[in-house]
């Protein structure tokens, strides 16, 4: 990893922003280019859900996503990007969930239906008794399209939310106070904290979205999809492969060790504050 890298640490002025409200906006992260070749990727894959059948006016879903293009594997240990993660989470993590979702317009009026507001890992928000809920993960979404305008299936949020484990949701009209659409510009990255009160929106426009999520993680958390990045491990260096979720055995994703963190290794060598 290239140590120009490090000009892109999480600043004191963007942790403050993540910390008070579970949400951080980098604009121009990924270049015009970039953001052409990322979209003729994700098209790509939406022709095949087209040509299996799928309705053309639903959202597509695709996990597991990464190894369809080397353009998306570039991503996971993306310099801009991946210096910001490790800011928030610390070393000792990787990738436990990774989608793509295009959101074709849905030609209908626009309503006030409540949208399905929920944080994410599920289970993980019963199961853990703590309170407010640990942050253990985090999603960066690289916007490809023009949500900058409300209306276009736009990612909604509830600023501040990620503090508090429960939420006032209205029965069927409205969303809750505080809830504000995300307006992305395509080459925007979004960082968001797993815990923030979040739902889609029905896309009422005539733009169709185009959104890449990647989870990061404590290496501890299982992978939340059926993940074949395994096969990406002998064409990747060694600290992406940390990323798509290597390790020497079992307990090293507890108790790691060097081999099993070369993310820390680099980090002690050129980034000393950061690998503790």
């Amino acid at each position: 990893m290239d140590p120009s890298c490090l000009k892109h640490r999480l600043t004191d002025e963007e942790r403050q922003t993540f910390d008070e409200h579970g949400l951080l906006q980098i604009e121009d992260a990924l270049s015009p280019q970039q953001v052409e070749q990322l979209t003729a990727a994700a098209d790509r894959l939406h022709a095949d859900h087209l040509a299996a059948g799928k309705p053309a006016d639903k959202a597509m879903f695709y996990p597991n996503f990464i190894p369809e293009d080397p353009a998306f594997t570039d991503l996971v240990d993306y310099a801009p990007i991946l210096p910001k993660v490790w800011g928030i989470l610390g070393w000792n993590i990787s990738l436990y969930h990774a989608h793509l979702i295009v959101t074709p317009p849905s030609g209908q009026a626009r309503t006030d239906k409540t949208f399905g507001w929920h944080q994410d890992s599920g289970r993980v928000n019963r199961d853990i008794d703590s309170h407010p809920r640990p942050r253990l993960s985090i999603k960066v979404a690289y916007f490809l399209s023009d949500t900058s305008v409300e209306g276009r299936g736009n990612f909604w949020v509830i600023p501040g939310s990620h503090k508090h484990d429960d939420m006032d949701i209205p029965d069927g009209q409205g969303q809750p106070a505080g809830a504000v659409p995300v307006l992305a510009k395509p080459g925007t990255a979004v960082f968001f904290d797993r815990r923030m009160w979040h739902a889609a929106s029905p896309n009422w426009s005539d733009v169709t979205r185009k959104v890449l999520f990647y989870g990061y993680g404590f290496r501890w958390i299982r992978t939340k999809d059926d993940m074949t990045v395994q096969d990406l491990w002998p064409t990747s260096g060694p600290i992406r492969q940390q990323l798509l979720g290597a390790g020497v055995n079992a307990n090293g994703y507890y108790s790691p060790t060097d081999e099993d963190v070369p993310l820390r290794g680099w980090l002690k060598e050129h980034c000393p504050e950061d690998a503790e």
